[in-house]
């Protein structure tokens, strides 16, 4: 799979989401992204294993990633745009203090 089709499974996911698809649903299409086999040295050490699993992975989670600030982008440009009475950057810093705050209770 390219990374533009795991971008675009990256914004399917989201779209589903926001329409109100079942959380099932939406874990089944980002799975469609991970690899389910991995190619490891026979002889390797639990350490080799480990760094080629990550190494196989890596590629399909930054491209979900790159997919996922790819439509935050779009909608915070869009947002912003629209001149909102509350910023994309309040909102996101309203959300890290609301988080935060989470973590100390």
């Amino acid at each position: 799979m390219t990374e533009n089709e795991i971008k675009l499974k990256a914004i399917a996911a989201l779209t589903a989401l926001r329409s109100g698809a079942d959380a099932g649903f939406v874990s089944d299409v980002l799975a469609e992204v991970m690899p389910t086999q991995f190619v490891v040295p026979a002889d390797a050490s639990a350490q080799e294993v480990g760094m080629a699993v990550l190494e196989q992975m890596s590629a399909p989670l930054s491209a979900l990633v790159n997919g996922f600030i790819t439509a935050f982008d779009a909608l915070a440009d869009a947002h912003d745009e629209a001149d909102p009475p509350v910023s994309t950057e309040q909102i996101l810093q309203d959300l890290a203090l609301a988080l935060a705050r989470e973590d100390t209770d």
